[in-house]
């Protein structure tokens, strides 16, 4: 068997909850309070008492020495114990309750005293002061032991000072009187800390409950593993307080908003600006895995209120896997416009066929040559309009789509757009939204039609797409470009509601517009204009009023090699 394990010697110390030292903490600062201003009152009141003593001293003797018998006394007959000036002093001392009277004369000799047989002997303690005229009180110690004493000159009808009165208060009654106090002082001292006491615990409760009884070592803890945790996870967080200040940024947040410290304190529209994404964070827009396009990132934000009035929000980027919904959404296009090929291709093989079977040669060479000719002709209408490959490209498929779908995708006349585009990928994004976003529109109605129409002005680059479906409503033709609106389902890789925002903001960085209105005749127009779209050379080389007799010249050549 194992030994027993040797028990754990407990510590000694402070308590390790917060509660507890919380607690003990108060209690500690309210009875030293308490004990200093206990000592505090306990000072000016002791001296406050000697001084009403050698008042009370004073005021006896001034009442003693304004006797006009005693000052008689005093000059006409011998100190005796039987005297008048003994017998006057004592019925003073016992009428006041002091300690003594003593009556003495300008020598200093005392004519009365409390004891016998102290009368015709000089005093103990200097007189020098009464006997020069001047009063005095003082805490001293004499024959009687310590007293407080009131001294004043004795003075006959002339003024002359002819002797001196003393009259002494015993301290053991003032000590009394300071002790007597001390019991009631520590009484009230004691109600305040015990006052102090059920604050303390009060509050120590309160920091119980807010702490969640934890330790300040849990709590060190636990502040290390958040800035670990914080600054390690890839997601953004953004902690805001009740007034909708930035309290907390981790470094993940700071690079998808593209803000740094300095926004810490202030508010999200101060720190972002505005637009959707300050919008979701403040929660102005409620929901779960809400959209929003930080620059040229789009994110995917949720928003976490908490007890305090705050909030927290989190921040995904989904920039990449929009792409990748995108090239996705763009493979199944093609697959789509290749199915659609594939199809209309067997159709007329299977025609073909019926024609060959039937032995009609010449009808199979007629129907061949149209359909080479139909390809050529929509091909060759494309590539001299659109002399970009990637747009050119687009449209292609864009119209082998539309076909199946019983669209008819049309280019207009209008259309002009030479092979130097600076950002061709860009605009490939912007045509291709709208196209699909028009087909959309226009599927499953009658006579359904999408023109589009890119030209140049100058540098620019004019962008329409029109339609003939339902159309935009006046009401939503601001809201369809806020990202995460949308009409439509979902698609199975993600939300939807970027496109057009995406459109919008690719027409902005460039310091251009997108818009949607009313085409003529019902439907939608989309006007999307790009400045500096094209680069300097191109512009200057190739302008569109320059090209009107180009295009007709490349027009009647391939009409007549058509005929040849």
């Amino acid at each position: 068997m194992s030994p027993t394990p040797p028990a754990r010697r407990r510590r000694l110390g402070l308590p390790r909850r917060v509660f507890s030292q919380v607690l003990l903490m108060q209690l500690a600062i309210a009875a030293g309070v308490a004990v200093l201003a206990t000592g505090l009152f306990l000072a000016p009141l002791s001296k406050q008492l000697d001084q009403e003593a050698m008042n009370r001293a004073l005021a006896i003797a001034r009442t003693t020495a304004q006797q006009p018998q005693i000052i008689k006394d005093v000059q006409n007959t011998p100190p005796s114990v039987d005297g008048p000036v003994q017998q006057e002093a004592e019925r003073i001392r016992k009428a006041t309750k002091a300690e003594y009277v003593v009556v003495m004369d300008w020598r200093g000799m005392r004519w009365s005293h409390t004891t016998p047989s102290e009368i015709g002997r000089f005093v103990s303690t200097s007189p020098g002061q009464p006997l020069a005229g001047q009063e005095v009180k003082q805490i001293d110690n004499g024959t009687l032991g310590r007293s407080a004493r009131g001294k004043v000159p004795l003075r006959a009808a002339d003024g002359t000072v002819v002797g001196a009165v003393s009259v002494g208060i015993k301290y053991d009654s003032v000590r009394a009187q300071l002790i007597s106090a001390i019991p009631g002082l520590l009484a009230y001292a004691g109600g305040a800390l015990a006052v102090g006491a059920l604050a303390a615990w009060l509050i120590s409760r309160r920091v119980q409950r807010q702490t969640r009884d934890l330790a300040f070592s849990d709590i060190s803890a636990l502040l290390s593993e958040r800035e670990a945790m914080l600054h390690g996870i890839r997601e953004g967080v953004v902690a805001l307080d009740r007034a909708g200040r930035i309290r907390l940024l981790n470094d993940e947040a700071r690079r998808l908003l593209g803000i740094g410290d300095e926004a810490v304190g202030r508010s999200l529209d101060e720190a972002l600006g505005e637009g959707r994404t300050t919008d979701v964070l403040a929660g102005r827009v409620t929901g779960t895995d809400l959209l929003a396009v930080r620059g040229q990132r789009v994110l995917v934000t949720n928003r976490m209120p908490t007890d305090d009035g705050g909030a927290v929000a989190t921040l995904r980027d989904r920039t990449e896997l929009e792409q990748l919904g995108r090239e996705l959404d763009s493979t199944h296009g093609l697959i789509d416009a290749l199915r659609a090929q594939d199809h209309e291709h067997a159709n007329r093989m299977h025609t073909l066929l019926g024609l060959l079977e039937l032995e009609m040669y010449d009808d199979a060479v007629e129907f061949v040559g149209e359909v080479v000719g139909d390809h050529r002709a929509t091909a060759e209408q494309v590539t001299e309009k659109i002399q970009d490959p990637l747009l050119a490209a687009l449209l292609l498929g864009k119209a082998t789509v539309a076909a199946e779908r019983g669209v008819a995708l049309w280019i207009s006349d209008l259309t002009w757009l030479p092979d130097r585009l600076i950002d061709p990928r860009g605009l490939v994004t912007v045509v291709g939204n709208l196209v699909d976003n028009a087909l959309d529109a226009v599927g499953g109605t009658p006579h359904a039609r999408v023109e589009v129409e890119l030209r140049t002005e100058g540098r620019t680059a004019v962008l329409r797409v029109r339609d003939t479906g339902p159309g935009i409503p006046v009401e939503q033709r601001e809201l369809i470009f806020t990202e995460g609106w949308s009409t439509k389902k979902p698609p199975a890789h993600g939300k939807r509601g970027i496109g057009l925002s995406l459109v919008r903001r690719l027409a902005e960085r460039q310091g251009g517009s997108a818009a949607v209105t009313e085409a003529d005749g019902g439907g939608a127009e989309f006007v999307v204009v790009l400045p500096e779209a094209l680069a300097e050379a191109l512009s200057e080389a190739l302008s569109e009023p320059e090209l009107e007799p180009a295009l007709t010249a490349r027009g009647e050549t391939a009409a007549e090699e058509e005929s040849r």
